[in-house]
This record gives structure tokens, C-alpha cells and sequence, in this order.
């Protein structure tokens, strides 16, 4: 029997990928877990292996294009079977009808009805349908869809797009729905989000009359595509957005809307740092290696966060429920070409600071050349970015979400201090906390960034906390 094999989900909110290489042609005989096609990801460059043993009977999609999560991307059919190309394997993405996961109970209560809609579902099964009415933001107003994805005040949509919409505050009567009958997907309310890709639906008017009187609907309202002043050669410069940049607009987004910040901002003299890194800089001479202080930084973390569970935490608000975590994994902030990437440092607070030294190296270099695997950037629980390599001193980060904080470390300037009530030279480092309010209190930030001070500030005192 041919197998359908979808686009799969590998996590971490990638929904897409580009092909970038078929490694097997229509008609190979191919054997599971041999890697089948090449694709590039907005965050990583991976390999999707063969599902099952078989023959290729037929691929969909070209070198370059974009694919979705649950886009049927080949057919498997056992080595004896003979192959037909009389069927094109389906191109809509269908696995998320079928999604049960994070469903509310209200979500879970709708009604089904059948999933084979004008030939674009190959299984007749039963889907979830929408007829939860959100609320319209002006009064008076109503939604009209020409594919009658919305009528008489109903909104058909899946409920991973229901949920989606709620969660990222997409006001889904807006939203023009791509699916059979006009349904919303969730790529529907993805791109309406990322303000890319979905059209919002054009505004109905109603009038009434006199009670007797039905009442009339007015023509839609044609919202004219959006004009860029002086759009011709010389004046301005057009660029596509990659597919990182989407992914970073949507997350940064997510974040802002979603968790509540509040920043605290600090100065830490680190003489004693900077006179620890030189001499081991010194000591590891010989051996090619050259110490940074963000391998101290992230050791002073992993100590503090042990004391403050709160910032290595995740808010769980469907279960209404906290989530401290009793690992740490450390997100470094990688500047690239392509834009903003987040590699994990595994269980950092189990590694020493020359190894530390060298990871950071390496995922720092493999994040720029777009050669991280998809584990080194997945289940980080707090995040540093480090603008004092860049010449910044203050800034106010941006909440790596769903983790609950991030560091932000400056640039170490040598400053007026005072030591003994003398006024000296020192090293000084600006650091910023920004933390999601709803679960983190100023007291904890300013207790976290307390006992942080204290271990830069001197070393030796990591030893003691």
C-alpha cells in the first residue's frame, strides 16, 4: 500500500523548510533512515531521513521551494508494487486538522464533519469545525469572505488555528482562511501574525431600516495593497524577507505580546575578572586557546539560577501552573549574517570554563555558516546576549520566549570607582535583566543580579553561594 509521507515536524515552531537537495530520484529503491531530501529550515540546514523501506514512487516539490509541515512530500509504495503516477500525492497541508494537542476543552467540544472536501483530503475521517463566534472589535461591523469561511457570524477554522490566534492575539474574524470551504489553517493565522502572506478580509457594513425591513448589505470595502513612496529604481531598495527574518518578527512579536517585561539595569566593577582572564589567557598561550569573559558570565549564571528557580522557569498558563527546571541550558544570542540565532549550551552548569570556551567558539562559528543541528538550538532556560562585544553598553533585551528572562552584557570600560573611599581606576560592566513580570517580581530580579555582582565582581565567590 503507497505510504504518504509529510513534511515533518521537527520542533523548536519551525512550520516550513526549503528544499534544498533531492537525494534519491522517482523510482530508487530507498531503505529507512538513509536521509531523503535536503532542506533548509529558518533556523537550521537538516537532512529528513527515508520514513520506511520501499521504492520512491513519486516526489512533490522542486529544488528551492518551500514546503509545509504536513505537506505530503513523497510516496513509498513497497518494492513489488508497481508504480502510478496517474495520482499526484496531495499538496495541502493536512495533518493539523487532526491536531489534538493543546486543545482547550472549549476547542474540544466542536463539532466534526467529514475531512473530504472538494478532493483536497485523501482520508474521510472526521475534523473539527469551528462555530465559536470571538467577538467583533467595532461595533456594528461584521466579516464577509468570498470563499465563505465566515457566515452569519461564524467563524470555520481548526482549532490549532483557534488556539494559535487566541495565543498570539490575531483577531481570527480577520483573518481569510486558505483551507477547504474557507476554513483558517494555522499557516492562515501564522502569516496574519508576521503581517506576510494573508489578506485581511474586506469589511461588511450592515444597515437597518425599519424593523420590518431586512436588512441590506453593503459592498465590501476594497482595502487598496499598500503603496512604497517613490517605488522605482535609484530611490529605494527592495528586499524579500528571508525566512529567519519572519521567524525572528514572529518570535520577537510572541514575546512582546505575550510575556509582560520589565528590565533591571546594573554596573559590576570587575577588576578582579579581568585580571583572572589575563593571566589565564596567558596560561592557555601556548595552547591556542583565548578566554572570553562570557564563559565566567554564564558560570556566575548557572550558580544564581540555582538560588533563584523563578528566572529558569516556564509559565504554564493552560494548566495554570509554573514550571521551574532543574537544568540549564544556556541560550548565547549569535549575531550572523542572516540574522539573530540562538545555539544551547547543554547542562552548562556541568562544565568547566575552558570547555565553556570552546563551545561557545564552535556553536558561534556553526551558527554564522548555518551548520547547527536542530538540538543545539532547542530547550534553552535562560538566555545571554552580549552586546559589549559589539561596542554596546546598555541595552533592553528581548525576552527569549517561552524562558522567562534574559542577560544582556555590556561593554567592560575602565571607569572612576570608589575603593576604600578613594577614587580609582576600574573596570566596570553594564548588565540588564529583562525578566516576564507576570511570574518574576522586581525582588527577584533585584536578588538574582545581587548574587550575580557579587560572583563577577570576584571570582572566588562562585565557590561560595
Amino acid at each position: 500500500m503507497p505510504f504518504n509521507f509529510q513534511f515533518p515536524d521537527i520542533g523548536e515552531g519551525i512550520h516550513e523548510g526549503k528544499i534544498l537537495e533531492w537525494y534519491h530520484k522517482t523510482g530508487d529503491d530507498v531503505k529507512e533512515g538513509d536521509p531523503l531530501l535536503k532542506v533548509e529550515t529558518d533556523k537550521v540546514v537538516t537532512d529528513i531521513p527515508v520514513p520506511q523501506t520501499g521504492k520512491l514512487a513519486q516526489t512533490s516539490g522542486k529544488v528551492d521551494e518551500i514546503v509545509h509541515v504536513g505537506q505530503v512530500i513523497a510516496v513509498i509504495v513497497g518494492k513489488n508494487e508497481e508504480i502510478s503516477f496517474t495520482t499526484p500525492p496531495p499538496t495541502v497541508p493536512a495533518r493539523e486538522n487532526f491536531a489534538t494537542e493543546h486543545v482547550s476543552p472549549t476547542l474540544a467540544k466542536e463539532k466534526t464533519e467529514s475531512a473530504d472536501e472538494d478532493g483536497l483530503y485523501g482520508v474521510v475521517g472526521q475534523i473539527p469545525v469551528g462555530n465559536e463566534v470571538l467577538p467583533s472589535t467595532n461595533e456594528g461591523r461584521t466579516d464577509a469572505v468570498t470563499n465563505g469561511a465566515v457566515e452569519s457570524g461564524k467563524v470555520v477554522a481548526t482549532p490549532v488555528a483557534r488556539a494559535m490566534a487566541r495565543e498570539l492575539g490575531v483577531d481570527i474574524t480577520r483573518v481569510r482562511g486558505t483551507g477547504p470551504g474557507g476554513r483558517v489553517m494555522k499557516i492562515d493565522i501564522e502569516s496574519a501574525a508576521g503581517g506576510v502572506g494573508a489578506a485581511p478580509m474586506a469589511a461588511q457594513v450592515k444597515t437597518f431600516t425599519a424593523p420590518s425591513a431586512p436588512s441590506v448589505s453593503a459592498a465590501p470595502k476594497v482595502v487598496p495593497a499598500a503603496q512604497v513612496p517613490g517605488e522605482f529604481p535609484g530611490v529605494v531598495e527592495i528586499e524579500d524577507l528571508s525566512q529567519l527574518r519572519r521567524t525572528i518578527a514572529h518570535r520577537m512579536s510572541q514575546s512582546k505580546f505575550t510575556a509582560p517585561h520589565a528590565t533591571s539595569l546594573d554596573e559590576v566593577e570587575v577588576s578582579k575578572l579581568v585580571a583572572l582572564r589575563a593571566l589565564k589567557n596567558k596560561e592557555l598561550e601556548k595552547e591556542g586557546v583565548k578566554l572570553s569573559y562570557l564563559p565566567f558570565i554564564i558560570k556566575a549564571v548557572c550558580v544564581a539560577l540555582r538560588k533563584h528557580k523563578k528566572l529558569n522557569a516556564t509559565l504554564d498558563l493552560d494548566r495554570n501552573r509554573v514550571v521551574f527546571k532543574k537544568y540549564y541550558n544556556i541560550g548565547l544570542a549569535v549575531d550572523t549574517p542572516d540574522g539573530l540565532v540562538v545555539p544551547v549550551i547543554k547542562n552548562a552548569d556541568q562544565k568547566g570554563v575552558l570547555q565553556l570556551a570552546l563551545e561557545i567558539e564552535d556553536l558561534s562559528n556553526r551558527a554564522r555558516e548555518r551548520k547547527l543541528a536542530l538540538d543545539e538550538i532547542r530547550d534553552g532556560t535562560f538566555t545571554i546576549t552580549n552586546y559589549g562585544s559589539l561596542n554596546g553598553n546598555f541595552g533592553v533585551p528581548v525576552i527569549n520566549y517561552p524562558e522567562v528572562a534574559i542577560l544582556g552584557t555590556g561593554r567592560i570600560m575602565q571607569k572612576p570607582v570608589i575603593v576604600n573611599d578613594q577614587i580609582v581606576k576600574g573596570w566596570v560592566q553594564p548588565l540588564s535583566l529583562s525578566f516576564d513580570h507576570r511570574i518574576v517580581d522586581g525582588g527577584d530580579s533585584a536578588r538574582f543580579i545581587n548574587d550575580l555582582v557579587t560572583m563577577l565582581a570576584d571570582p572566588t565567590n562562585m565557590l561560595m553561594l
